[in-house]
């Protein structure tokens, strides 16, 4: 389990989960804050503006913050927070494991992290691949002390597939964006056919929050619970026949996450 989490950059992301957390129990304590530009803290995380205060405070873990294509100049003046004995959990989207080993090389540990803003309310998927320095696989104990740990944020599961990590990214971390965007058109739909914009709004989210919540407690596959609300020669059916036809959703969505996950495999080739 990691003891002493040190953020590197505290922006939406990672102040998402820093703020998820601490709504899940976890001692501030337990966290500090390196950021140069950030106004204040949550209550009672220590806040460093440079490496060397820092360093100085001590910690077992960094949590990688910052955006990817920054990594190739931050990382000489942030290795001697990552030194032996230190693991790096990273959340730059598209940066590999030997990407973030090679920034980091003495290091004891290289984990790739892929959660989403739903981390500050302890409804985010998490996925984690990691490995120990020089390339051995983790240990068991500490695969479960960090699976554990940032299950707190939501639901974390370990990807042992490493080339499919920017697919899941697009998946998991990116997925709300498409999922807002559904919204958005929804009710923008309806707003075209007749109906009071603040009304569609407030309709369309809460319904799909209902929605998702049934779907995560149901024993029923999405698909099912669809055709149990589109009933033969019903209404919801002829709707969901527009959307089945020629599987124009699901094709749409799978070029959406095809897009994602390329710019997750070029970004890496950015940084090199």
């Amino acid at each position: 389990m990691t003891e002493k989490l040190l953020l590197i950059g505290c922006g939406n992301m990672a102040g998402a989960m820093l703020a998820g957390w601490l709504r899940a129990g976890h001692g501030p304590e337990r966290f500090a804050v390196l950021d140069p530009a950030l106004d204040e803290a949550p209550e009672g995380i220590a806040l460093f503006r440079t490496s060397q205060e820092a360093e100085a405070a001590g910690h077992d873990a960094v949590l990688l913050g910052f955006k990817p294509q920054q990594l190739r100049a931050l990382a000489p003046t942030l290795q001697p927070l990552a030194g032996p004995g230190i693991a790096v959990h990273s959340l730059l989207g598209g940066i590999t494991l030997a990407q973030v080993a090679a920034a980091f090389p003495d290091a004891r540990a290289h984990v790739r992290v892929m959660p989403n803003l739903a981390a500050r309310i302890g409804k985010s998927p998490v996925i984690l691949a990691g490995r120990g320095r020089g390339g051995q696989g983790l240990a068991d104990p500490e695969r479960e002390g960090l699976r554990a740990f940032y299950d707190t944020l939501g639901l974390a599961l370990w990807e042992a597939d490493e080339t499919r990590f920017d697919l899941v990214t697009a998946l998991a971390g990116s997925g709300p964006a498409f999922v807002y965007r559904f919204i958005d058109a929804l009710a923008s739909a309806a707003v075209d056919l007749g109906l009071d914009e603040s009304d569609a709004t407030r309709l369309a989210t809460v319904m799909v929050e209902g929605a998702a919540s049934l779907a995560a407690a149901s024993d029923c596959a999405p698909g099912q619970l669809a055709n149990r609300v589109a009933s033969p020669g019903g209404m919801t059916r002829e709707g969901m026949d527009v959307l089945d036809e020629g599987d124009a959703l699901r094709r749409l969505l799978a070029e959406a996450l095809r897009a994602t996950a390329r710019k997750g495999a070029a970004l890496s080739r950015e940084i090199g």
